[in-house]
């Protein structure tokens, strides 16, 4: 039985080699149409063999050897005089494939692209090249965009910090209707002029977007999605809980118990003092950390803009704005000293084979690895560092050299509190709600912080949007600076957000098909042009 795009040729002969199939056929009509002006003619004027590449028969290669015949065209007003037939179903001009493997290429390149595409299609009987694919995914056209209300609009990086651009969503069916080369409101806006009947503009909190839809849909309702609304808030949270971080560890420190009055003591006899051990040097974090702190402050305060304190002292823009943004050293210093480690559980032990005179680390590491160690070598080196003496060998430590065991409760990492405060309470168990709770009558700030989460996430979770505005007025009225800038945000942009935390619409299905978008990319590393991006985007099922 032959192949339904075979059934319109007479099969000569079949060979086979074990690996591949070749079939030899020509064509069984009698006439052939023009291509140039479409008349049939029946004079063979003469024949030639081309070799297509067909899909695979019981998984071997296969090859199709078509006796091609060459006609005259009995038109003399045609500018051609002879031409080829073609044989519908099996060849297309100048084409060197079948339209059945062209049909089954084309979703493996759309799925993984070049290098993956083409060893899955070698795998499966197919093979082909990589540029092959990528032309065959250029060569499909775009498909129309249709009438959407209710559209969600997003970016996602090209090359980070340098080029985005912006895909959007229909949020009705959830699938994307086109791709733009940019991230800028202009782009946006005369989209949303060619293509009126937008409704409904699901947007994150980005200025351009806003001004964009604004200016090309002014009637269109825009609505600031609800997750990044949170994800702003966690930012502030974070940053307040690292500000104050510092009122829960004075209030850790334990407090030595005042001495009952004795009895006046005879006077001792006076004795050379031992000496002392030398203090524990400061970690180069913390020094380094220090003195950026202070390079940046200063020169912001002589009046330098943030670039030009970049560009002196050799750093990034993102480190000049954070060290420019905090208020304090120890808004900076919470991470390079409270920083807990894997072997916090186990120093006791370690210090134990250190006296003994064990002082290897990879010998310390093996002895402590039965009672649940689970950090590396270099954790354990790093932490014996400090009690080998200075200017001499690794091999020969200072035994009576102990780093003292921290006093009191270990505090959790400010992470970790950020991340109690801005759960819901039923997701904590008892041990993590007794111990926030414990947390939060330390320090007052951090109380009316937790407080502050509660009624934003009531009026999110409840969509009661219409509170938004009595919630700002209390958190500007606190004194909490970071939410303050948070706030700010939310009174500048107060109708998207009302919006945002009033109707059903949000933007789930646009940051899924931001994530889709950023596999498409990698896998397109090093050949994805917008051409080629835009089209996998929009073609991939």
């Amino acid at each position: 039985m032959l192949l339904p795009h075979l059934r319109a040729v007479c099969v000569d002969r079949v060979e086979s080699d074990g690996l591949s199939v070749t079939l030899f056929v020509r064509s069984s009509a009698q006439v052939a149409g023009c291509s140039g002006c479409g008349a049939r003619s029946s004079r063979v004027h003469g024949r030639y063999r081309r070799t297509l590449a067909d899909a695979p028969s019981a998984g071997r290669w296969t090859k199709v050897v078509v006796t091609v015949r060459r006609f005259k065209c009995d038109n003399h007003a045609c500018v051609l005089s002879t031409f080829s037939e073609q044989v519908p179903g099996l060849t297309t001009p100048f084409a060197r494939r079948t339209p059945v493997l062209t049909d089954a290429l084309v979703p493996i390149a759309l799925a993984l692209a070049g290098r993956a595409g083409a060893r899955l299609a070698t795998t499966l009987g197919m093979p082909c090249g990589r540029d092959l694919l990528v032309k065959m995914i250029r060569a499909q056209p775009a498909p129309e965009v249709p009438a959407v209300t209710v559209l969600g609009v997003d970016d996602f990086a090209i090359r980070r910090r340098h080029s985005y651009n912006t895909i959007l969503i229909d949020l009705a069916t959830h699938r994307p209707i086109d791709v733009l080369p940019d991230c800028e409101a202009a782009t946006l806006a005369a989209w949303l002029v060619e293509h009126p009947g937008v409704e409904v503009v699901c947007r994150d909190r980005g200025g351009a977007y806003a001004e964009g839809a604004r200016t090309g849909a002014p009637d269109a309702i825009q609505v600031a999605d609800r997750f990044h609304l949170w994800q702003n808030l966690c930012e502030a949270v974070g940053k307040t809980v690292n500000s104050h971080y510092h009122c829960l560890r004075v209030q850790a420190e334990p407090v030595a118990p005042e001495p009952e009055p004795t009895p006046e003591p005879a006077p001792p006899t006076v004795v050379a003092p031992e000496p002392a051990l030398p203090p524990r040097p400061e970690r180069r974090l913390v020094i380094r950390t220090r003195e950026r702190f202070e390079a940046v402050q200063s020169r912001l305060a002589a009046g330098m803009s943030r670039a030009a304190v970049g560009r002196e002292l050799n750093l990034d823009l993102q480190t000049v704005r954070r060290f420019a943004d905090a208020t304090t050293l120890a808004e900076l210093l919470v991470k390079c000293e409270n920083r807990v480690t894997k072997l916090d559980s186990y120093r006791e032990q370690v210090h134990e084979l250190w006296n003994s005179g064990v002082t290897d680390a990879t010998v310390i590491t093996e002895r402590i690895r039965p009672l649940g160690f689970t950090g590396s070598v270099q954790i354990v080196r790093r932490y014996l560092r400090e009690f080998r003496v200075p200017g001499t060998s690794r091999s020969r430590p200072d035994p009576v050299r102990r780093r003292p065991a921290p006093s009191g409760p270990v505090l959790p990492k400010p992470r970790k509190i950020s991340r109690w405060i801005l759960s819901h309470p039923d997701h904590l168990d008892d041990e993590e709600t007794l111990e926030i709770k414990d947390l939060l009558t330390r320090c007052e700030h951090l109380h009316r912080l937790d407080g502050h989460v509660r009624s934003f996430a009531a009026i999110m979770t409840g969509r009661r949007g219409a509170e938004i505005t009595d919630w700002i007025e209390r958190v500007e009225a606190d004194d909490l600076p970071t939410l303050h800038t948070f706030a700010t945000g939310l009174r500048r942009d107060l109708a998207a957000v009302t919006n945002g935390l009033s109707l059903e619409h949000n933007s789930g299905a646009v940051e899924g098909a931001v994530t889709r978008a950023k596999a498409l990319k990698r896998q397109c590393y090093g050949r994805a042009n917008f051409d080629l991006l835009r089209l996998r985007i929009l073609l991939t099922p």
